[in-house]
Formats: structure tokens, sequence, C-alpha cells
């Protein structure tokens, strides 16, 4: 995928009884020519499946759709692995792999999993170290030495295939300084969207935080999870009370994508339903025939 590419996809199902709803979907927004899935990362839940596993399961039954962990749960995940994972999919898979990293939400979870407790400031510590080492063991080249506070490899061999896109779940200050000056992509927390104040308070700080570090802010993209419902006919207003997307009808839905692209920077969106779950068929249907081939139409016209 271009760094300049506007993507769209989609949130899919992650529950082991899901797995035939999983696998519908993912070949139906393959054939209608979504550019991403993502499966939520829990491994402390024995009812999910592991979002790796699920990945190359699923990437192996597609063409053309790329696919990623929204986010991936890193501290169960150690960056080292982590990145021999990601370039023996991006191989497998030809490129279809997008790296979504965070540095851990639920830590009294995570602690379950006989995971080190770490400190927030540490967390992210770990997180940039973890995007940092992840692109150093990706592309080839002599063997890497690195010598961190949470991660340590000496003399271990680069894949040479290419680190995929980094993409982060950044929230607070400090992570979202990170995301500036490592990473890729941002995935604005609580499905905020571009007039949310989250987002007008948080963007600036990996802005300036990439610019310090002599990288252009432009080149990291914003990739929006979008919750919302397709509805037949206009809705007299698409935002709640609190100013949140709530849906409407498909043209509603494209004058509101298009304007987040054209005049707000919007770079991706990844569909879910109303209630914040995965879409079902007919919503991603109506997401993937009616409302982005128009908003891709839209923004080409500009």
């Amino acid at each position: 995928m271009s760094a300049h590419d506007v993507v769209f996809g989609f949130g899919a199902h992650t529950g082991i009884d899901d797995i035939p709803q999983l696998l519908r979907m993912a070949r139906q927004a393959d054939r209608d020519g979504l550019d991403i899935f993502t499966l939520s990362d829990h491994p402390y839940l024995g009812g999910r499946l592991d979002a790796y596993a699920a990945l190359g399961f699923v990437l192996g039954s597609t063409r053309h759709i790329a696919g990623f962990a929204n986010v991936t749960n890193l501290p169960t995940r150690p960056a080292p692995m982590l990145a021999r994972t990601v370039t023996s999919l991006s191989a497998l898979s030809g490129g279809r792999v997008v790296l979504g990293m965070g540095a851990g939400g639920l830590w009294d979870r995570i602690a379950d999993m006989g995971v080190p407790l770490l400190s927030p400031g540490d967390a992210v510590d770990a997180f940039e170290e973890a995007i940092v080492l992840v692109k150093l063991l990706s592309g080839g080249g002599p063997p890497v030495t690195y010598e961190g506070k949470h991660y340590r490899v000496h003399r271990i061999e680069p894949a040479p295939v290419p680190a995929p896109p980094v993409w982060t779940g950044s929230v607070g200050r400090k992570s979202l300084a990170a995301t500036g000056r490592v990473a890729d992509g941002w995935i604005p927390g609580h499905a905020a969207d571009w007039l949310s104040e989250r987002y007008r308070t948080s963007r600036p700080v990996i802005d300036d935080a990439a610019a310090s570090a002599g990288r252009d802010p432009g080149e990291i993209r914003t990739v929006f999870n979008f919750p919302g419902r397709i509805t037949e006919r206009p809705l007299p207003a698409t935002r709640d009370s609190d100013g949140r997307w709530i849906g409407g009808s498909a043209a509603q839905w494209v004058e509101e994508l298009t304007g987040a692209v054209l005049e707000h920077g919007a770079s991706g969106f990844t569909l879910f339903s109303a209630d914040h779950g995965a879409p079902d068929l007919t919503l991603l249907a109506r997401w993937a025939q009616e409302v982005v081939p128009a908003v891709r139409e839209a923004i080409a016209k500009r």
C-alpha cells in the first residue's frame, strides 16, 4: 500500500464460534475490493482466536486484502519473535500485512498470563523499543545487536523481508510522541474521529514528535475505527448529541468520509457496526459495494 492511498477495511469477528462468519466476511471483502481486515488480540480470553494464527489462515484463503491485529497485545508477544511473525506473514502473503501495535491496555489480565507487570511509563518505553527492534530485524543487512531497557538481542540476523507498516493505537502523550518518532500510522483510541477533541489534541503531539525526529508528519497515516449503520433513507442527524457519528444513508456516508479525507487528512477507515462490534454481511456488503467505491470516486475527482 502506498503511503498516500486511502484504505478501507472492516473489523472482523474473533470468537472461535465465529470462524465460519469470519471466513465468509474476509472472502466477500476480498472479492469486493476492500483493502484491509482487522482482528482484535486478547490472548487471555479462551473463547477468542489467537490473532496471528487467524491472520495467517485468513490471508492464506484470500488474494488481495491485507490484515492486521488492531492492535497487537505487545506485552504477550516479545518483539524479536513478533518481528519473525510479521515478516513471515508478509513473505507468505505477498506483503499483505500491517503491524498494529499497542503498549498493553488490560494489564490485570496481561499479568494473569504470567507477563511481568510494567508501569505505564515503562510499557510505553517497551512499546517504542519494540517498534524500533521489529524494523531492525526486517529488510536484511548485517546481524543486529540491540541493547535496550526492555529488549536485548545479540547478533540476530534480520529477515530479508521489509518490515510491514506499523500503525499504533496510542492514547497518552508519551505514547503519541513515540508514534511520531518511530511508527507509520495511528489509530485514534475509543473510535474517536476527525471531529473529536481527542483527535484535535492528539494528532499535534504526533506531528511535533515526528518533526523533532526529522520525519515528515504527513507520512504518518491516521486510520479511523469508524462504527455506524448504513440506512436505506437519509437520517435527519448523522451525529448524536455528543457529536459522535451514528450513521446514515450511503450518500451521507460518502459525504462524511470524502470530507474527512479532503478536509481533515484522513487516510483510512475501518468499519465496525453501530455497537462497535464486527459488521454483519449485509452491512459489510453495502460498505464495500456502495460507500467505498463512491468515496474513492469522489476523492479522485478532487
